[in-house]
């Protein structure tokens, strides 16, 4: 059954209210109707209202002072004034100071219901969009960002830091590291989050279309602009504007966007008109800017100025730790999406994922995960579950590998490397040497020398 819009009616005129109620009831409406102003403001408090109308002239509090109380605690509350005291002028100044309507009685029942109707359709416009708004920051958010490792918690130390300022930040790392979901945290961290983040993708569109994409044009600036279009820049004004693939911009508007950044202000395609934008600049790109800088391919100064804050995004390889939990995080939310069982990944399945290179970074992972969890058919998800590109032995070795310091004693490192896979044989083979040796590919009078020289207990 649909839930009744709730208005809250104000009025000391006795008769006037039941007149009101008994309307505004055989319309639909859950009406409370009250004919004290102080005890409204306390039902406000306690209940949920979609609507306010209220009498102007009332003794103790006036509708005006009802108005800015409402405004001041429930900004998104439309109320709607009515009285029989109206002038033009009264009119304009309780519009001016943000009430929805202004009514002057006596009014008609079709001219007061087309008002509530209005009212109420904006206040649950108000409502969706106060949970979009939300939705976004959950989805968003910094705690979206999921990980444990010192790189992770770096990021998230950063956004905590740079969230509240006006700075301009620049994010870097190779593709599918969660660029745009960095920029998103840092936008709903931040005083704008009540405010637009709109992206852009400077390698998605050429030169002419960006140009028109990010400035808007006025009508009639080129073959086809057949009206005006506000542009990313204005979109975005008072949040945030996310620059993905900022490295590929072209000269041409490289020296566009390093004058915005200066001036803070625009001009639409083919306008003359300068427009003031109050934006947030994030940027993003998995090239290394400094060295297109010294390539000539990217402007220095315009470099500097997107390099305020840096975020160098890591990729996967190098926090394989996080891996586990990513994947729980995967199967959760993918598990809800396609409305499938969630499965567990045995731990032979996790040793494999967290062992691959991963180039395409956390996309492809989630991608896996995804693959997995629609055609795996057991209960758990196992190794022959996984792609045979995350089953492959070289790449797992080259992955383990990689995990070694830089600099090391390559004799003794190959030495404990050597130890640790007879330990791991023995253990698996339940200690019996001949299933040990077989594993290994080595006889058993080799393995027995090889536990002699490490000291392992064969048992």
């Amino acid at each position: 059954m649909k839930k009744k819009k709730h208005l809250l009616v104000l009025d000391d005129e006795k008769n006037y209210l039941l007149v009101l109620e008994a309307l505004l009831t055989d319309a639909g409406y859950k009406v409370t109707a009250l004919n004290d102003p102080e005890t409204a403001l306390t039902f406000l408090e306690e209940s949920d209202v979609d609507v306010v109308i209220t009498d102007m002239k009332m003794p103790k509090i006036t509708g005006a002072e009802v108005l800015e109380h409402v405004r001041k605690n429930y900004p998104g509350l439309p109320v709607l004034i009515m009285t029989a005291f109206g002038t033009i002028q009264s009119a304009v100044e309780v519009m001016r100071t943000g009430a929805f309507d202004y009514i002057a009685k006596p009014f008609s029942n079709d001219e007061l219901l087309l008002s509530v109707q209005n009212a109420v359709e904006l206040s649950q416009a108000r409502q969706n969009y106060q949970l979009l708004t939300e939705n976004f920051q959950t989805r968003y958010g910094r705690n979206n960002i999921i990980g444990k490792s010192n790189a992770i918690r770096s990021v998230l130390s950063i956004i905590d830091r740079a969230a509240p300022s006006k700075s301009t930040v620049l994010i870097t790392g190779e593709s599918g590291t969660g660029k745009e979901l960095v920029a998103r945290a840092i936008h709903f961290s931040s005083p704008r989050k009540g405010a637009p983040f709109v992206s852009v993708n400077c390698m998605a569109l050429n030169p002419s279309l960006l140009e028109s994409e990010l400035f808007g044009h006025e009508k009639g600036s080129f073959t086809g602009a057949v009206a005006m279009k506000r542009g990313r820049f204005e979109l975005a004004d008072t949040g945030t504007l996310f620059l993905d693939e900022i490295g590929e911009l072209s000269h041409d508007m490289q020296v566009k966007l390093l004058r915005v950044l200066q001036e803070r202000r625009i001009e639409r395609v083919g306008g003359t008109e300068e427009i003031e934008v109050d934006i947030r600049i994030v940027a993003a790109t998995n090239k290394d800017l400094l060295e297109e800088v010294k390539k000539g391919n990217f402007r220095e100064d315009l470099y500097y100025r997107l390099n305020v804050v840096h975020m160098q995004i890591p990729p996967l390889r190098e926090r394989r730790e996080d891996i586990p939990l990513l994947v729980a995080h995967f199967v959760e939310k993918i598990s809800e999406e396609q409305d499938i069982a969630e499965r567990t990944f045995t731990p032979e399945a996790l040793d494999y994922l967290s062992g691959y290179e991963w180039p395409g970074n956390i996309r492809q992972l989630e991608n896996v995960i995804e693959r997995c969890l629609v055609l795996g058919t057991g209960a758990d998800i196992s190794v022959d579950d996984l792609p045979p590109e995350v089953r492959d032995e070289e790449s797992q070795l080259k992955s383990a590998v990689d995990l070694l310091p830089v600099q090391l004693d390559l004799s003794d490192t190959l030495e404990k490397i050597e130890a640790a896979l007879i330990r791991r044989a023995l253990a698996r083979g339940n200690f019996v040497q001949v299933k040990a040796a077989e594993s290994l590919g080595i006889s058993k009078s080799l393995l027995q020398y090889k536990l002699k020289k490490y000291n392992i207990t064969g048992h």
